[in-house]
């Protein structure tokens, strides 16, 4: 597939006399999709039932008049003030009770009924209008689920709701105390409509409380999104896209990309650096203008899974962003670097954020391509030279990776119910052991563990998975690679018990772990062959051979033919030297990187990436600071 530029439109912000200039000027710089459309609601409906879509046909066939294809967005992410009238209730509650409020964007509880109906006619509505439009290229639903803390709510109409999800999961109060373990501390419920939700107990709340309302939880986002693909696929068949965003997991991807047709991800490095990464503080300096060289790279991998091999970004940092801690200006090229990289990982689309800079409300301060007076800003000539470097390459194909790392929701979701240590993270234990491959030069692909295919894979990293699925297992079994378990794979139910036998049970693996260890920061426990476990470490019995030890002679890794197993989170130092054995044994060819340059290899060429501040000489490429550079096979 043709790979293509795009950019973020919003033209109810602008005199409608500025719309051809502006799409003239997208064609020009050599754009191709256009979103627009996912807040515009109270312009679309000023009123309950006064519809005005008369600005909106404009806006569309002047884009498309200039050959740019739209992307059209649900606005259910920004119900008017009106519909706040109607639905006084429609407010999601924080974890301390207090009710969110109109004034921003994403004010609803998704298991609200009344307002799941108006969105249905909303959606419904444009989708009739818009359906067949031959401008409208595709569809975005909603927008960034779960952003600004939204997935989890403790209204009455969630309560309500949990309680018929809990019906119909355990069919009887009986099997719901069995399953959680009520009998602890006098728990045992008599009907379901004594349950409430998992927040302001005296203390923490049953675990498995605490798991079933983030699975249910998640189940709601991904009916609320299903009840628009539903309306939107009776009266299309342009694709249907979603934009997640980075380290955000407070539901199943997975699930909701069920539904869709690309996955997408919102790509903001430098503010992503700063407020979403477990970056060293001397990293998030050294990297303060290019963004962490791994975090992007992660993502697209991720939703590249998602998408089931299709996937945008929907938004691209163009300039300084306005939301984080600190908001720097990328490093010049970076605009570019960003999106080749995004190229080299599969992505068909890579669309900036935004066109222009608003001049008012909440993001007045994030940059666009252009200025708030219609001058280009920096990153439009690098978007105009990416747009000619697309034009005169082929196209670019994913490659195939040797190597896979099994990533799943509800692990990120067990260990922050219950992590034990303050700091242990689930998603940074998985990137961790992405890091360590990708400064190894390797093609990393993300599989999920609930739909695992893993028999192509010289490699299979599985770190922290909480409960080891059957299917999974029954891979596992099969596999003729290796496989490089990390610490607390498996070692809980899916009803969040401890299981017997003591985990991690992987087959040909006789090792168990039979009691933990959560490690404050300063108290770090070194390894003989070098580097540390942090965080937290594991006591492993079993005749499994111990190939690495602790310095207190704990093993610290076993294995058993092409099985192998962490006993502990380890730093840069052990993970790589770890890692590089899994490479080894696997027959996985590595390469030795510059700290700076990370590498993409595609079907056809391999893609070098220059995220460091100087010039860097590699491999026959001359990269500047922020450059790209590419060999053909």
């Amino acid at each position: 597939m043709k790979r293509a530029l795009g950019v973020c439109y919003y033209p109810e912000h602008w005199p409608e006399e500025k719309w051809a200039e502006d799409a003239a000027l997208m064609a020009r710089t050599g754009l191709v999709w256009v979103r627009i459309g996912e807040f515009a609601w109270s312009r679309l409906e000023p009123q309950p039932g006064q519809l005005d879509f008369a600005w909106l046909d404009r806006a569309i066939e002047t884009l498309g008049a200039a050959g740019l294809k739209v992307v059209l967005g649900t606005p259910t992410a920004t119900p008017p003030r009106w519909m706040l009238d109607q639905h006084p209730d429609m407010l999601a509650v924080d974890r301390e009770g207090r009710t969110r409020k109109f004034g921003s964007r994403r004010h609803y509880c998704f298991s609200h009924i009344g307002y799941r109906k108006a969105c249905a006619r909303i959606v419904t509505l444009l989708a009739e209008r818009y359906g067949r439009n031959r401008h409208v290229a595709a569809w975005q639903t909603d927008n960034e689920y779960g952003c600004h803390d939204t997935v989890i709510s403790y209204s009455d109409a969630a309560r309500a709701e949990f309680r018929n999800w809990l019906a119909q999961r355990y069919q009887s109060p009986q099997a719901l105390n069995r399953a959680w373990g009520n009998v602890f501390w006098s728990m045992d419920y008599e009907s379901f409509e004594q349950i409430d939700l998992p927040n302001l107990t005296v203390c923490e709340a049953n675990p498995a409380h605490e798991m079933a309302f983030r699975r249910f939880s998640s189940d709601q986002v991904v009916s609320f999104n299903r009840l628009q693909t539903e309306i939107l696929r009776r009266h299309t068949d342009a694709p249907i896209i979603h934009n997640y965003m980075s380290r955000y997991t407070d539901f199943d991807h997975f699930d909701v990309g069920a539904d869709l047709d690309i996955a997408s991800w919102d790509s903001y490095p430098l503010g992503h650096l700063i407020t979403r990464t477990d970056a060293s503080e001397e990293d998030k300096k050294h990297y303060l203008r290019q963004g962490d060289p791994d975090n992007q790279a992660f993502h697209h991998d991720l939703y590249r899974a998602v998408g089931k091999g299709r996937w945008w970004i929907m938004e691209q940092q163009p300039g300084p962003v306005n939301w984080a801690d600190y908001n720097p200006a990328p490093l010049p090229g970076m605009a570019r670097l960003w999106a080749w990289e995004a190229f080299a990982h599969g992505a068909e689309a890579v669309c900036y954020f935004r066109w222009r800079q608003a001049p008012f409300a909440q993001e007045q301060m994030h940059a666009g391509l252009l200025r708030p007076d219609s001058e280009p800003a920096p990153a439009l000539a690098e978007a105009a030279q990416v747009a000619q470097e697309l034009a005169d390459m082929p196209e670019v194909e994913t490659g195939k990776a040797d190597a896979a790392i099994i990533f799943d929701y509800p692990s990120a979701w067990a260990w922050s119910i219950q992590p034990q240590g303050k700091d242990f993270d689930y998603v940074a234990l998985v990137f961790a052991y992405y890091r360590a491959m990708r400064q190894l030069g390797l093609n990393i692909d993300i599989v999920p563990a609930s739909d695992p295919d893993i028999a192509r894979y010289k490699l299979v990293a599985i770190p922290g998975l909480m409960t080891v699925p059957e299917r999974l297992s029954a891979q596992l079994e099969r596999f003729e690679g290796v496989v490089l378990a990390g610490p607390r794979t498996g070692c809980k139910t899916e009803e969040f018990s401890i299981p017997v036998p003591l985990p991690p049970a992987l087959p040909g693996l006789d090792t168990r772990v039979a009691y933990v260890e959560s490690l404050p920061p300063d108290a770090p426990v070194a390894l003989e062959a070098g580097g540390h476990f942090m965080s937290w470490r594991e006591k492993l019995e079993g005749s499994a051979e111990a190939l690495e030890r602790c310095s207190d002679g704990w093993p610290a890794l076993v294995g058993s033919g092409r099985m192998f197993y962490v006993g502990g989170w380890g730093d840069r130092v052990a993970l790589s030297r770890i890692v590089g054995m899994a490479c080894r044994r696997a027959g996985i060819e590595t390469l030795n990187l510059p700290r700076d340059v990370r590498v993409r290899t595609t079907a056809t060429h391999r893609f070098y990436f220059n995220y460091g501040g100087e010039q860097i000489a590699f491999a026959g490429n001359d990269l500047a600071p922020g450059g790209v550079g590419w060999e053909r096979l």
